[in-house]
């Protein structure tokens, strides 16, 4: 007889499945708003120590639900902002979110979030003053100036579930240890772009007519037209280094200016820089045709000192160098050599490998050398903009909306999520039920993942599939909090390999899945029934009219829904069961909700009985008892 344990679904139906209809629109953040619920009692199963689309619903919505964060409250009202003189002091009210800003922030952003959860300023932190405060706040927001390393995610002790960037670059924030912690981080990068490129196309153009020496001289009562003569734009080439954002604005500005214009970027969609009359070019071609150099790269190891000593060798003599970007992406003693030297004319700089710059700095006190304090996003527009797009992207994570600016989880679009998000629901209880089927002692290694489809294998997104299905999987029997953000690593670090498969079927493209399959190898189970021919634990589940079903238990079809508990039963195919096993639970109080019988073969049958309540230990046994019943399992999903 096989033993119980927990889980929680299942509604067995006996009739011919029907072309489903479209579920409301409602349904689909409740089904990804899943991730948000991770509260989960632990069954006797261990893990093995060794382990180190369109779709049925139809809505409206142009950003739809995923939790990336565990247990969030989402209330929404005003809270006032925490001025007090001591800057680690924690916020009191445990009722809303806390959200922490660590840097000036733009008064309309700081509205949305104290419209949301309790906001607190604290602005000048040392590392141990925000190490300190992070335990009791659940979002932080920074600039740049605020490192957030893994000692902070640390000291949060799992309660930070987002990290706010109120910019673009995120060379600030540890994100191997954001991953890790299962915290998402998100920057703010459409409000400041067009700041930043006005910011250096002002820079382009200053530099080459000198305008910054030119007024230094006139203040300092001289007047000398002849020294200050420059060079002249139209004609020129302009290398845009990084054709992001940022640098498609600066090209098209420069395309304007008569500049002939080329960039270098591994990463950007050839069509989308011809569509700007742009040539995409290698990297030593950039840099040894151009007669100005405008930097747009992100700082990451690979750009760390990417323009040295031999780079700028490569250049023309007499380049132009304009970088608004990051200052780690220059090594600042080969500029200075390379200006000294005249390979490098002139260059124009808005950001510093140390912020700020030391007074004694050579390459700020060099006389061709123009200057800014980081002034790209400094205008009143973009500060505001960066402020509401940063708060509304905190708010949107907490409320359990996937941020089209996270930028440590993979990118699932809105339309993506949308016909997905039936399916999110039915992934994560595949793997909960899954798991709640292995013996306890069975140390899990091993899950197959297969995707039927009559889609190319191509046009399927399945990360988001498989990121619900290792939570079903792991959260059950372990402590680990999973989300989207740190799915894969959790699996990895725990030795859990899950490989996925899509086959194509013959039905309607119009669903991006068909059915969805969970086989688990190597591993005993409490119901026998589960296992199929090749000796793993199998089960494949649909979306029908909207709702996660059950359509197969190892080598039995059966059509069950997956909601609520659920004792699911191999019985002998006789009359009076279901009068039998219903008497037994209303004698012990409790209520069925639903109860079903799907034949399987010849005097076999699977009984699956809805039930609101846990039953005891000795209901369950009694169950068991009845002579016609040869195993049963008690599953709450």
């Amino acid at each position: 007889m096989a033993s119980s344990s927990s889980l929680k679904a299942i509604s067995i139906s006996t009739t011919p499945s029907k072309t489903p209809p479209p579920p409301s629109s409602s349904s689909s953040k409740a089904s990804l708003v899943s991730f948000l619920n991770t509260t989960s009692s632990p069954v006797s199963l261990k893990l093995s120590h060794s382990i180190p689309p369109r779709s049925h619903f139809r809505g409206n919505h142009s950003t739809l639900s995923l939790a990336v964060t565990n247990a969030l409250n989402t209330v929404q009202s005003s809270s006032p902002v925490s001025t007090s003189g001591d800057r680690t002091k924690l916020p009191s009210s445990d009722a809303k979110p806390t959200i922490l800003v660590s840097e000036k922030l733009g008064e309309a952003g700081l509205e949305v979030l104290r419209k949301f959860g309790n906001l607190e300023c604290a602005y000048n932190l040392t590392p141990e003053e925000l190490c300190a405060k992070i335990s009791a706040c659940d979002a932080l927001i920074v600039r740049s100036g605020t490192k957030v390393s893994r000692q902070v995610f640390e000291a949060s002790k799992g309660r930070l579930k987002v990290v706010g960037r109120a910019g673009v670059g995120i060379d600030n924030v540890d994100l191997q240890a954001a991953t890790e912690f299962g915290c998402l981080v998100v920057n703010a990068p459409t409000a400041n772009t067009v700041a930043a490129a006005e910011h250096g196309i002002a820079l382009l153009t200053s530099m080459a007519r000198n305008v910054a020496q030119a007024d230094a001289s006139m203040k300092a009562g001289l007047w000398k037209r002849n020294k200050y003569v420059g060079v002249s734009l139209v004609g020129k080439t302009l290398a845009v280094m990084g054709f992001g954002k940022v640098g498609s604005e600066v090209a098209r500005r420069a395309k304007g200016l008569g500049m002939n214009v080329i960039a270098h970027d591994p990463y950007a969609p050839a069509d989308r820089a011809r569509a700007v009359g742009v040539d995409l070019v290698s990297f030593d071609q950039a840099i040894s045709t151009a007669d100005f150099v405008s930097l747009h790269m992100p700082l990451t190891p690979t750009t760390s000192k990417v323009f040295n000593d031999d780079t700028f060798s490569k250049m023309k003599k007499g380049v132009r160098i304009i970088n608004v970007a990051r200052g780690g992406v220059i090594d600042e003693d080969a500029l200075v050599r390379a200006l000294d030297s005249g390979v490098v004319a002139q260059a124009a700089l808005d950001v510093f490998t140390e912020e700020p710059p030391s007074k004694e700095s050579k390459l700020v006190q060099h006389e061709n050398v123009t200057v800014t304090p980081h002034l790209g996003a400094s205008t009143k527009e973009a500060q505001e903009g960066v402020a509401i797009e940063i708060a509304e992207a905190v708010v949107g994570a907490l409320q359990g909306e996937l941020s089209a600016t996270a930028v440590n989880a993979p990118m699932v679009p809105p339309e993506v999520m949308s016909e997905l998000s039936p399916y999110v629901v039915l992934a994560e209880k595949l793997g909960k039920l899954a798991v709640q089927l292995v013996a306890g002692g069975s140390g899990i290694t091993s899950v197959r993942v297969v995707y039927k489809s009559a889609r190319d294998s191509d046009d399927l997104d399945t990360r988001l599939l498989r990121a619900m299905i290792t939570k079903g999987i792991i959260e059950p029997i372990s402590t680990s909090f999973i989300n989207l953000v740190n799915a894969d690593y959790v699996a990895k670090q725990k030795g859990l390999r899950i490989s996925e498969e899509k086959v194509s079927v013959d039905s309607s493209p119009e669903f991006p899945v068909d059915s969805i399959q969970v086989h688990i190898s190597n591993v005993d189970s409490k119901f026998a029934s589960s296992v199929s021919d090749n000796g793993s634990i199998s089960i494949e589940g649909k979306v029908k009219y909207g709702e996660p079903h059950l359509t197969r238990l190892g080598s039995f079809g059966v059509d069950v829904s997956l909601e609520g508990n659920l004792i699911l039963c191999r019985q002998v195919d006789q009359p009076g069961m279901i009068g039998k096993v219903g008497n037994i639970l209303g004698s012990q109080n409790v209520n069925v909700s639903f109860m079903s019988v799907g034949r399987t073969i010849l005097k076999k049958a699977i009984m699956a009985i809805g039930v609101d309540e846990e039953p005891s230990k000795e209901t369950l046994t009694k169950i068991g008892d009845v002579a016609a019943i040869e195993e049963f399992v008690f599953l709450k999903l």
